[in-house]
């Protein structure tokens, strides 16, 4: 059903002048140590192998113990520690793994096709969000809708967008890309989001993940459809939550600035996210929350991450940006805040009706 709202026109983004920031890149790279830009192959691995046998530990005691009043834990542990797989395969995305892409690209199947994430796939649209990331226009994740947008919603789109599929969204935007964006599979080696050049890396991703499935296919054909719930559904669904509720929390506060046309470029785009304290889960899921140096920098291997962050602090001042609030806070108060942009102009904020 169309609406007869009208949204005003948004003025030519040219017409916007770039208002620069008082730094550049090369003063905030400056900052940095120089071994923060190194990465240890062997110290990437070691993250990578503990990260296997607690996945690994954790299953073999879920199984040993079969009790519903463990099952719980375990849950919210694998997904947990499924979270920190992709994390892993996060860094040998970005190439901050290891200097062999080789290795980059083998890690990353393993880590993404067990958590069912085409590696290739997710890590080429990933790169059209590092290169657009505050940008109104063009970002590919966590972008705001124009408040004409919103109010031309019916409430039951803005229930679905904006509360039931928050912080479910991932698989539907493997699937389907992200909404006002063109869409596209990230399984399909024929989606936009592609190269002809990159056709046979999706490919060869989408059959690493046909495998995964054929594997808990077999499982679940064995030990039944219990098992499916109890070994890999409940924890996939834990892991997912966990992605959204990160990327949603990096990318959605009513202090991250946002930007149109000419007036956006990349350092003011990577450093309109924030920082987020997790806690006890920080060196877990490998300091992702240190989310501002990594947008700044995407090679910085997570175990430099922290290191990094200090460095950078007196170079950013006051547009370096972490929250202080406990995560469900924070996600709370962006979740009901944040939920469109004006119309027109740039350097905007989130707002709410």
């Amino acid at each position: 059903m169309q609406s007869n709202l009208i949204e005003p026109i948004v003025p030519d983004s040219s017409a916007f002048e770039r208002e620069r920031l008082p730094f550049t890149i090369q003063d905030v790279r400056a900052a940095i140590p120089k071994h923060c830009f190194e990465p240890s192959t062997w110290k990437s691995l070691s993250y990578f192998f503990r990260d296997v046998v607690i996945v690994a530990g954790l299953y073999a005691i879920a199984a040993k113990l079969d009790s519903w009043f463990f099952y719980p834990i375990f849950w919210f542990m694998q997904a947990t520690m499924f979270w920190a797989l992709f994390v892993i395969g996060h860094d040998c995305g970005h190439g901050s793994f290891s200097r062999y892409k080789w290795l980059n690209n083998l890690v990353g199947h393993i880590s993404h096709s067990f958590i069912l994430v085409p590696y290739h796939g997710w890590r080429i649209s990933h790169r059209t969000h590092h290169k657009n990331t505050g940008n109104i226009e063009t970002d590919e994740s966590w972008y705001p809708v124009t408040e004409g947008k919103y109010d031309e919603m019916q409430w039951w789109e803005k229930f679905l967008r904006f509360d039931l599929t928050l912080l479910l969204a991932y698989p539907l935007y493997l699937f389907r890309r992200s909404p006002e964006r063109p869409g596209g599979s990230h399984f399909h080696p024929a989606s936009p989001l592609f190269r002809e050049s990159e056709k046979w890396d999706v490919i060869t991703s989408t059959i690493w993940c046909a495998v995964m499935v054929a594997l808990v296919a077999a499982g679940t054909f064995t030990w039944g459809w219990l098992w499916l719930v109890k070994f890999y559904l409940v924890p996939y669904l834990g892991f997912v939550v966990w992605l959204d509720l990160v990327t949603f929390l990096h990318h959605t506060d009513d202090e991250i600035p946002w930007y149109r046309g000419k007036d956006w470029y990349f350092l003011k785009g990577a450093i309109s996210t924030i920082d987020v304290d997790y806690g006890l889960i920080n060196n877990i899921h490998h300091d992702i929350g240190t989310h501002v140096a990594h947008h700044i920098f995407l090679t910085i291997p997570h175990y430099h991450l922290l290191e990094a962050t200090e460095a950078i602090k007196p170079v950013l001042g006051e547009y370096y940006r972490k929250s202080n609030r406990s995560i469900w806070a924070a996600f709370w108060d962006a979740k009901e805040n944040c939920h469109y942009v004006s119309n027109t102009g740039s350097n905007i904020y989130y707002r709410s009706k």
